[in-house]
Protein backbone atom coordinates (compact mmCIF):
# COMPACT_ATOMS: atom_id res chain seq x y z
CA UNK A 1 0.00 0.00 0.00
CA UNK A 2 1.29 3.45 -0.94
CA UNK A 3 1.51 5.32 2.36
CA UNK A 4 1.60 9.12 1.86
CA UNK A 5 3.05 9.45 5.37
CA UNK A 6 6.19 7.69 4.14
CA UNK A 7 6.72 9.87 1.05
CA UNK A 8 9.92 11.91 0.91
CA UNK A 9 10.50 15.32 -0.67
CA UNK A 10 12.98 14.01 -3.23
CA UNK A 11 11.81 10.46 -3.73
CA UNK A 12 12.51 7.29 -1.78
CA UNK A 13 15.17 5.94 -4.16
CA UNK A 14 17.86 8.30 -2.86
CA UNK A 15 19.88 6.21 -0.43
CA UNK A 16 22.10 7.98 2.10
CA UNK A 17 25.15 6.50 3.85
CA UNK A 18 23.97 4.69 6.95
CA UNK A 19 20.49 3.81 5.60
CA UNK A 20 20.40 0.33 7.13
CA UNK A 21 16.89 0.05 8.56
CA UNK A 22 13.94 -1.44 6.73
CA UNK A 23 11.29 0.93 8.06
CA UNK A 24 11.30 4.38 6.38
CA UNK A 25 10.74 5.99 9.77
CA UNK A 26 13.69 4.13 11.31
CA UNK A 27 15.74 5.32 8.35
CA UNK A 28 14.74 8.87 9.28
CA UNK A 29 15.83 8.30 12.85
CA UNK A 30 19.21 7.01 11.68
CA UNK A 31 19.70 9.92 9.26
CA UNK A 32 19.08 12.41 12.05
CA UNK A 33 21.52 10.89 14.55
CA UNK A 34 24.14 10.51 11.79
CA UNK A 35 23.93 14.19 10.91
CA UNK A 36 26.77 16.53 11.97
CA UNK A 37 24.06 18.92 13.12
CA UNK A 38 23.02 16.33 15.73
CA UNK A 39 26.62 15.74 16.83
CA UNK A 40 27.00 19.50 17.20
CA UNK A 41 24.29 19.58 19.90
CA UNK A 42 26.78 18.10 22.38
CA UNK A 43 28.44 21.52 22.40
CA UNK A 44 25.33 23.68 22.71
CA UNK A 45 23.92 25.01 25.97
CA UNK A 46 20.67 23.62 27.33
CA UNK A 47 20.10 25.88 30.39
CA UNK A 48 23.49 26.13 32.09
CA UNK A 49 26.60 26.35 29.92
CA UNK A 50 28.36 22.96 30.12
CA UNK A 51 31.76 24.67 30.07
CA UNK A 52 31.72 25.45 33.77
CA UNK A 53 30.11 22.27 35.02
CA UNK A 54 31.75 19.42 33.13
CA UNK A 55 29.58 16.35 32.73
CA UNK A 56 27.15 17.37 35.45
CA UNK A 57 24.67 19.19 33.23
CA UNK A 58 22.63 18.44 30.15
CA UNK A 59 23.58 19.82 26.76
CA UNK A 60 21.23 19.96 23.78
CA UNK A 61 22.19 16.44 22.70
CA UNK A 62 21.52 14.75 26.05
CA UNK A 63 18.32 16.78 26.33
CA UNK A 64 17.23 15.58 22.87
CA UNK A 65 17.99 11.97 23.78
CA UNK A 66 15.86 12.24 26.91
CA UNK A 67 13.03 13.91 25.00
CA UNK A 68 13.18 11.00 22.54
CA UNK A 69 13.07 8.50 25.39
CA UNK A 70 10.03 10.14 26.98
CA UNK A 71 8.31 10.69 23.63
CA UNK A 72 8.64 7.06 22.60
CA UNK A 73 7.27 5.92 25.97
CA UNK A 74 4.23 8.15 25.47
CA UNK A 75 3.69 6.96 21.89
CA UNK A 76 3.85 3.30 22.90
CA UNK A 77 1.42 3.94 25.75
CA UNK A 78 -1.04 5.53 23.34
CA UNK A 79 -1.51 2.25 21.48
CA UNK A 80 -4.61 1.90 23.69
CA UNK A 81 -6.03 4.98 21.92
CA UNK A 82 -5.29 3.79 18.37
CA UNK A 83 -8.88 4.32 17.20
CA UNK A 84 -8.57 8.06 17.97
CA UNK A 85 -4.95 8.49 16.84
CA UNK A 86 -5.61 6.77 13.49
CA UNK A 87 -8.58 9.06 12.92
CA UNK A 88 -6.24 12.02 13.51
CA UNK A 89 -3.56 10.81 11.09
CA UNK A 90 -1.56 8.16 12.92
CA UNK A 91 0.85 7.63 15.80
CA UNK A 92 4.03 5.67 15.11
CA UNK A 93 6.65 5.44 17.90
CA UNK A 94 9.47 5.56 15.32
CA UNK A 95 8.10 8.82 13.89
CA UNK A 96 7.80 10.32 17.36
CA UNK A 97 11.32 9.29 18.35
CA UNK A 98 12.83 10.67 15.15
CA UNK A 99 11.04 14.01 15.55
CA UNK A 100 12.16 14.29 19.18
CA UNK A 101 15.78 13.71 18.17
CA UNK A 102 15.50 16.40 15.48
CA UNK A 103 13.50 19.04 17.33
CA UNK A 104 16.51 21.04 18.56
CA UNK A 105 18.83 20.74 15.54
CA UNK A 106 18.41 24.44 14.79
CA UNK A 107 19.20 25.75 18.25
CA UNK A 108 22.04 28.28 17.97
CA UNK A 109 24.98 28.71 20.39
CA UNK A 110 24.04 29.59 23.98
CA UNK A 111 20.53 28.13 23.90
CA UNK A 112 17.43 30.34 24.01
CA UNK A 113 19.56 33.45 24.61
CA UNK A 114 21.23 32.88 21.24
CA UNK A 115 17.84 32.38 19.63
CA UNK A 116 16.55 35.74 20.88
CA UNK A 117 19.73 37.58 19.88
CA UNK A 118 19.82 36.12 16.36
CA UNK A 119 16.13 36.85 15.84
CA UNK A 120 16.61 40.51 16.80
CA UNK A 121 19.68 40.83 14.58
CA UNK A 122 17.96 39.11 11.66
CA UNK A 123 14.85 41.29 11.84
CA UNK A 124 16.35 44.65 12.79
CA UNK A 125 19.95 44.63 11.54
CA UNK A 126 19.63 42.38 8.49
CA UNK A 127 16.01 43.22 7.60
CA UNK A 128 15.06 39.58 7.09
CA UNK A 129 11.26 39.40 7.38
CA UNK A 130 11.36 35.87 8.72
CA UNK A 131 13.94 36.76 11.38
CA UNK A 132 15.31 33.72 13.18
CA UNK A 133 13.47 30.97 15.06
CA UNK A 134 15.05 27.81 16.43
CA UNK A 135 12.18 25.52 15.40
CA UNK A 136 12.11 26.96 11.87
CA UNK A 137 15.89 26.57 11.71
CA UNK A 138 15.55 22.90 12.64
CA UNK A 139 13.09 22.45 9.78
CA UNK A 140 15.41 24.35 7.42
CA UNK A 141 18.26 22.00 8.34
CA UNK A 142 16.33 18.79 7.63
CA UNK A 143 14.92 20.14 4.35
CA UNK A 144 17.57 22.48 2.93
CA UNK A 145 20.93 23.26 4.50
CA UNK A 146 22.09 19.75 5.41
CA UNK A 147 24.23 18.81 2.37
CA UNK A 148 24.19 15.25 0.99
CA UNK A 149 26.15 14.41 -2.13
CA UNK A 150 26.03 17.24 -4.67
CA UNK A 151 22.59 18.58 -3.72
CA UNK A 152 21.11 20.57 -0.86
CA UNK A 153 18.24 18.18 -0.22
CA UNK A 154 18.44 18.21 3.55
CA UNK A 155 17.96 14.84 5.18
CA UNK A 156 15.06 14.03 2.82
CA UNK A 157 12.85 12.82 5.65
CA UNK A 158 9.38 11.34 5.28
CA UNK A 159 6.24 13.45 5.44
CA UNK A 160 5.25 12.01 8.82
CA UNK A 161 8.56 12.84 10.52
CA UNK A 162 8.77 16.31 8.99
CA UNK A 163 5.21 16.99 10.14
CA UNK A 164 6.04 15.70 13.62
CA UNK A 165 8.96 18.15 13.89
CA UNK A 166 6.52 21.04 13.35
CA UNK A 167 5.72 22.14 16.88
CA UNK A 168 4.33 25.36 15.39
CA UNK A 169 2.93 24.40 11.94
CA UNK A 170 2.79 27.89 10.48
CA UNK A 171 5.19 30.48 9.04
CA UNK A 172 5.86 33.83 10.66
CA UNK A 173 3.20 35.63 8.62
CA UNK A 174 1.61 34.09 5.56
CA UNK A 175 0.69 30.43 6.10
CA UNK A 176 -1.91 29.19 6.75
CA UNK A 177 -4.49 31.75 5.70
CA UNK A 178 -6.08 33.03 7.90
CA UNK A 179 -2.94 33.08 10.00
CA UNK A 180 -3.22 31.69 13.57
CA UNK A 181 -1.93 34.94 15.11
CA UNK A 182 -5.36 36.41 14.34
CA UNK A 183 -7.22 33.72 16.28
CA UNK A 184 -8.77 34.47 19.68
CA UNK A 185 -7.23 33.03 21.70
CA UNK A 186 -4.08 32.44 19.70
CA UNK A 187 -2.43 29.01 19.73
CA UNK A 188 0.67 28.82 21.95
CA UNK A 189 3.51 30.73 20.31
CA UNK A 190 1.41 32.35 17.58
CA UNK A 191 1.31 35.84 19.15
CA UNK A 192 3.62 38.60 17.86
CA UNK A 193 6.94 39.45 19.58
CA UNK A 194 6.54 42.09 22.35
CA UNK A 195 9.01 44.41 20.60
CA UNK A 196 7.40 44.05 17.16
CA UNK A 197 3.57 43.87 17.28
CA UNK A 198 3.40 43.87 13.47
CA UNK A 199 6.16 41.32 13.09
CA UNK A 200 4.09 38.15 12.75
CA UNK A 201 4.21 35.19 15.14
CA UNK A 202 6.96 34.99 17.73
CA UNK A 203 7.20 31.20 17.36
CA UNK A 204 6.78 29.38 14.06
CA UNK A 205 7.82 26.12 12.48
CA UNK A 206 9.16 27.04 9.04
CA UNK A 207 10.56 30.03 7.19
CA UNK A 208 8.78 31.20 4.04
CA UNK A 209 11.55 29.52 2.00
CA UNK A 210 10.43 26.12 3.32
CA UNK A 211 6.66 26.68 3.24
CA UNK A 212 6.12 24.35 0.25
CA UNK A 213 8.03 21.60 2.06
CA UNK A 214 5.84 22.13 5.13
CA UNK A 215 2.65 21.96 3.07
CA UNK A 216 3.84 18.69 1.50
CA UNK A 217 4.64 17.23 4.93
CA UNK A 218 1.21 18.14 6.25
CA UNK A 219 -0.72 16.92 3.19
CA UNK A 220 -1.44 13.40 4.58
CA UNK A 221 -3.11 15.05 7.60
CA UNK A 222 -5.43 17.37 5.63
CA UNK A 223 -8.99 17.09 6.92
CA UNK A 224 -7.77 15.22 10.01
CA UNK A 225 -6.19 18.05 12.00
CA UNK A 226 -6.62 21.79 11.49
CA UNK A 227 -4.00 23.58 9.36
CA UNK A 228 -2.62 25.34 12.47
CA UNK A 229 -2.85 22.31 14.77
CA UNK A 230 -0.02 19.90 15.57
CA UNK A 231 -0.23 16.32 14.39
CA UNK A 232 -0.62 13.76 17.16
CA UNK A 233 3.05 12.83 16.77
CA UNK A 234 4.14 16.49 16.98
CA UNK A 235 1.97 16.92 20.07
CA UNK A 236 3.68 13.96 21.74
CA UNK A 237 7.11 15.41 20.93
CA UNK A 238 6.05 18.80 22.32
CA UNK A 239 4.68 17.27 25.53
CA UNK A 240 7.82 15.16 26.00
CA UNK A 241 9.93 18.30 25.57
CA UNK A 242 7.95 19.98 28.36
CA UNK A 243 8.41 16.98 30.64
CA UNK A 244 12.15 16.80 30.01
CA UNK A 245 12.58 20.51 30.61
CA UNK A 246 10.52 20.49 33.80
CA UNK A 247 12.32 17.52 35.37
CA UNK A 248 15.71 16.89 33.84
CA UNK A 249 16.79 20.53 33.84
CA UNK A 250 15.98 20.66 37.56
CA UNK A 251 18.56 17.90 37.98
CA UNK A 252 21.20 20.21 36.49
CA UNK A 253 20.57 23.19 38.73
CA UNK A 254 20.44 20.94 41.80
CA UNK A 255 23.68 19.20 40.88
CA UNK A 256 25.63 22.43 40.47
CA UNK A 257 24.14 23.98 43.62
CA UNK A 258 22.25 26.78 41.85
CA UNK A 259 18.78 25.85 43.12
CA UNK A 260 18.67 26.62 46.85
CA UNK A 261 16.09 25.02 49.14
CA UNK A 262 15.54 28.09 51.31
CA UNK A 263 14.55 30.47 48.55
CA UNK A 264 12.16 28.00 46.90
CA UNK A 265 10.62 27.02 50.25
CA UNK A 266 10.04 30.65 51.23
CA UNK A 267 8.22 31.38 47.96
CA UNK A 268 5.97 28.32 48.01
CA UNK A 269 5.15 28.45 51.71
CA UNK A 270 4.34 32.17 51.64
CA UNK A 271 1.85 31.58 48.85
CA UNK A 272 0.36 28.61 50.68
CA UNK A 273 -0.23 30.89 53.67
CA UNK A 274 -1.77 33.86 51.85
CA UNK A 275 -3.04 32.39 48.57
CA UNK A 276 -4.73 34.88 46.18
CA UNK A 277 -4.28 37.63 48.79
CA UNK A 278 -0.48 37.40 48.50
CA UNK A 279 1.27 40.75 48.06
CA UNK A 280 2.82 40.56 44.59
CA UNK A 281 5.89 42.46 45.80
CA UNK A 282 6.78 39.98 48.56
CA UNK A 283 7.55 36.29 48.99
CA UNK A 284 4.85 34.26 47.31
CA UNK A 285 4.02 37.09 44.91
CA UNK A 286 5.77 35.53 41.95
CA UNK A 287 3.79 32.32 42.16
CA UNK A 288 0.58 34.28 42.62
CA UNK A 289 1.47 36.16 39.44
CA UNK A 290 1.84 32.77 37.73
CA UNK A 291 -1.63 31.72 38.93
CA UNK A 292 -3.17 34.90 37.54
CA UNK A 293 -1.31 34.54 34.26
CA UNK A 294 -2.59 30.99 33.83
CA UNK A 295 -6.13 32.25 34.35
CA UNK A 296 -5.59 34.86 31.62
CA UNK A 297 -3.96 32.53 29.10
CA UNK A 298 -5.12 29.01 29.94
CA UNK A 299 -8.59 29.30 31.42
CA UNK A 300 -9.44 26.11 29.50
CA UNK A 301 -7.33 24.11 31.96
CA UNK A 302 -6.43 26.08 35.10
CA UNK A 303 -8.19 25.27 38.37
CA UNK A 304 -7.34 26.95 41.69
CA UNK A 305 -7.76 23.84 43.85
CA UNK A 306 -5.60 21.79 41.50
CA UNK A 307 -3.05 24.61 41.38
CA UNK A 308 -2.83 24.61 45.21
CA UNK A 309 -2.47 20.82 45.26
CA UNK A 310 0.36 21.04 42.73
CA UNK A 311 2.17 23.63 44.87
CA UNK A 312 1.88 21.32 47.88
CA UNK A 313 3.14 18.28 45.96
CA UNK A 314 6.15 20.15 44.58
CA UNK A 315 6.92 21.57 48.02
CA UNK A 316 6.78 18.10 49.58
CA UNK A 317 8.74 16.19 46.92
CA UNK A 318 11.16 18.84 45.62
CA UNK A 319 11.73 21.26 48.51
CA UNK A 320 11.40 18.82 51.42
CA UNK A 321 12.70 15.94 49.32
CA UNK A 322 15.35 16.43 46.66
CA UNK A 323 16.58 19.86 47.81
CA UNK A 324 16.66 18.97 51.51
CA UNK A 325 20.24 17.76 51.17
CA UNK A 326 22.84 19.42 48.88
CA UNK A 327 24.19 17.35 46.00
CA UNK A 328 27.70 16.22 46.97
CA UNK A 329 28.53 13.79 44.15
CA UNK A 330 28.12 10.71 46.31
CA UNK A 331 26.35 7.56 45.19
CA UNK A 332 23.57 8.41 47.60
CA UNK A 333 23.12 11.85 46.01
CA UNK A 334 23.09 10.33 42.54
CA UNK A 335 20.52 7.78 43.68
CA UNK A 336 18.25 10.49 45.09
CA UNK A 337 18.39 12.50 41.86
CA UNK A 338 17.67 9.40 39.77
CA UNK A 339 14.74 8.40 41.98
CA UNK A 340 13.22 11.89 41.84
CA UNK A 341 13.55 12.03 38.06
CA UNK A 342 12.19 8.52 37.49
CA UNK A 343 9.21 8.97 39.81
CA UNK A 344 8.15 12.26 38.28
CA UNK A 345 8.71 11.14 34.68
CA UNK A 346 6.61 8.03 35.21
CA UNK A 347 3.81 10.00 36.86
CA UNK A 348 3.67 12.50 34.02
CA UNK A 349 3.91 9.94 31.22
CA UNK A 350 1.17 7.81 32.76
CA UNK A 351 -1.15 10.82 32.97
CA UNK A 352 -1.12 11.51 29.21
CA UNK A 353 -4.51 11.79 27.53
CA UNK A 354 -5.63 11.99 23.88
CA UNK A 355 -8.23 14.67 23.20
CA UNK A 356 -10.06 14.50 19.87
CA UNK A 357 -11.27 18.12 20.09
CA UNK A 358 -8.64 19.97 22.18
CA UNK A 359 -8.64 23.60 23.26
CA UNK A 360 -6.92 26.03 20.88
CA UNK A 361 -3.93 26.37 23.24
CA UNK A 362 -3.52 22.61 23.56
CA UNK A 363 -2.52 19.74 21.34
CA UNK A 364 -4.39 16.48 20.82
CA UNK A 365 -2.03 14.89 23.36
CA UNK A 366 -1.88 16.53 26.77
CA UNK A 367 -1.13 15.96 30.42
CA UNK A 368 -4.03 15.27 32.77
CA UNK A 369 -5.23 18.33 34.70
CA UNK A 370 -3.28 17.65 37.89
CA UNK A 371 -0.01 16.89 36.10
CA UNK A 372 -0.40 19.91 33.80
CA UNK A 373 -0.47 22.11 36.90
CA UNK A 374 2.52 20.32 38.40
CA UNK A 375 4.57 20.98 35.26
CA UNK A 376 3.62 24.68 35.42
CA UNK A 377 4.97 24.87 38.99
CA UNK A 378 8.19 23.04 38.11
CA UNK A 379 8.79 25.31 35.11
CA UNK A 380 8.04 28.34 37.31
CA UNK A 381 10.78 27.29 39.73
CA UNK A 382 13.27 27.11 36.85
CA UNK A 383 12.25 30.53 35.56
CA UNK A 384 12.17 32.25 38.93
CA UNK A 385 15.16 30.77 40.71
CA UNK A 386 17.53 30.00 37.83
CA UNK A 387 16.81 31.96 34.66
CA UNK A 388 16.13 35.21 36.53
CA UNK A 389 19.42 35.14 38.47
CA UNK A 390 21.60 38.26 37.99
CA UNK A 391 24.77 36.17 37.66
CA UNK A 392 23.21 34.22 34.78
CA UNK A 393 22.04 37.48 33.21
CA UNK A 394 25.61 38.83 33.42
CA UNK A 395 26.94 35.75 31.63
CA UNK A 396 24.22 35.85 28.98
CA UNK A 397 24.68 39.54 28.23
CA UNK A 398 28.27 38.79 27.36
CA UNK A 399 27.19 35.89 25.14
CA UNK A 400 24.67 38.15 23.40
CA UNK A 401 27.30 40.78 22.69
CA UNK A 402 29.61 38.08 21.35
CA UNK A 403 26.99 36.81 18.89
CA UNK A 404 26.19 40.34 17.72
CA UNK A 405 29.89 41.06 17.18
CA UNK A 406 30.34 37.76 15.34
CA UNK A 407 27.48 38.51 12.93
CA UNK A 408 28.94 41.96 12.19
CA UNK A 409 32.45 40.59 11.68
CA UNK A 410 31.26 37.91 9.24
CA UNK A 411 29.17 40.42 7.29
CA UNK A 412 32.19 42.69 7.00
CA UNK A 413 34.25 39.75 5.73
CA UNK A 414 31.61 38.85 3.14
CA UNK A 415 31.47 42.41 1.78
CA UNK A 416 35.24 42.94 1.58
CA UNK A 417 36.10 42.85 -2.17
CA UNK A 418 39.71 41.93 -1.42
CA UNK A 419 38.68 38.79 0.49
CA UNK A 420 36.36 37.20 -2.07
CA UNK A 421 38.65 34.20 -2.62
CA UNK A 422 39.25 33.59 1.09
CA UNK A 423 35.69 33.49 2.41
CA UNK A 424 35.02 30.31 4.46
CA UNK A 425 33.81 27.62 2.07
CA UNK A 426 30.69 26.73 4.04
CA UNK A 427 29.72 30.39 4.34
CA UNK A 428 30.09 30.80 0.57
CA UNK A 429 27.88 27.73 0.02
CA UNK A 430 25.22 29.17 2.32
CA UNK A 431 25.27 32.48 0.42
CA UNK A 432 24.77 30.57 -2.84
CA UNK A 433 21.87 28.60 -1.32
CA UNK A 434 20.21 31.76 0.03
CA UNK A 435 20.57 33.52 -3.34
CA UNK A 436 18.95 30.58 -5.11
CA UNK A 437 15.97 30.78 -2.75
CA UNK A 438 15.28 34.44 -3.62
CA UNK A 439 13.61 35.17 -6.99
CA UNK A 440 15.40 37.32 -9.52
CA UNK A 441 14.45 40.96 -9.02
CA UNK A 442 14.09 40.65 -5.23
CA UNK A 443 15.03 44.02 -3.66
CA UNK A 444 18.50 43.88 -2.09
CA UNK A 445 18.76 40.23 -3.14
CA UNK A 446 22.51 39.88 -2.53
CA UNK A 447 22.38 41.75 0.78
CA UNK A 448 19.51 39.64 2.07
CA UNK A 449 21.17 36.42 0.90
CA UNK A 450 24.36 37.34 2.74
CA UNK A 451 22.37 38.11 5.87
CA UNK A 452 20.55 34.78 5.81
CA UNK A 453 23.81 32.94 5.12
CA UNK A 454 25.53 34.57 8.09
CA UNK A 455 22.59 33.66 10.34
CA UNK A 456 22.64 30.05 9.08
CA UNK A 457 26.40 29.89 9.60
CA UNK A 458 26.38 31.28 13.14
CA UNK A 459 23.38 29.16 14.12
CA UNK A 460 25.34 26.06 13.11
CA UNK A 461 28.20 26.68 15.55
CA UNK A 462 28.72 25.19 18.98
CA UNK A 463 29.20 27.48 21.97
CA UNK A 464 32.98 26.99 21.90
CA UNK A 465 33.19 27.45 18.13
CA UNK A 466 31.39 30.79 18.38
CA UNK A 467 33.77 31.94 21.12
CA UNK A 468 36.89 30.76 19.30
CA UNK A 469 35.81 32.25 15.98
CA UNK A 470 35.16 35.65 17.55
CA UNK A 471 38.49 35.48 19.37
CA UNK A 472 40.22 34.95 16.03
CA UNK A 473 38.25 37.62 14.16
CA UNK A 474 39.04 40.14 16.89
CA UNK A 475 42.75 39.36 16.75
CA UNK A 476 42.93 37.97 20.28
CA UNK A 477 43.62 34.34 19.38
CA UNK A 478 47.19 33.05 18.88
CA UNK A 479 45.99 29.84 17.23
CA UNK A 480 46.18 29.67 13.45
CA UNK A 481 44.87 26.18 12.78
CA UNK A 482 42.02 24.83 14.88
CA UNK A 483 38.86 22.85 14.16
CA UNK A 484 36.99 25.27 16.40
CA UNK A 485 36.81 27.68 13.47
CA UNK A 486 34.91 25.20 11.23
CA UNK A 487 36.15 26.98 8.10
Amino acid sequence: MDDPRAHRLFGSSLIAPGDLAGSPFRVDRDRIVSSPFFARLAGVTQVISPGGAGLLVHNRMTHSLKVAQVARAIAERLSDFSDVTEKLGGCDPDVVEAAALAHDLGHPPFGHLGERVLDHLARVRLRLRDGFEGNAQSYRIVTSTEIRGQATIGLNLTNAVRAAILKYPWTRRGYPDPHPRFMDPTPRGAAAPPDDPDGGSMKFGAYSTEVDDMIAARAPFAGRVADWQQTVEASIMDTADDIAYAIHDLEDVHRVGVLQQGAVAAELMAWQRWGPDTDLGRAGGAIESLRRQLHRKDAWMVNDETFAAAVELVRAELVDGLLARPFDGSLESESRVAAFSATWTQRLVESIEVIEQPAIRSGHVQLATAQWHEVQILKFIQNKFVLARPDLALHQRGQGRLLASLVEALLEWLTDPDEEERIPRRLADLVELAEAELPEGTPERITRARGRAVVDFVAGLTDNQAIALMEALSGRSRQLWTDAFVL
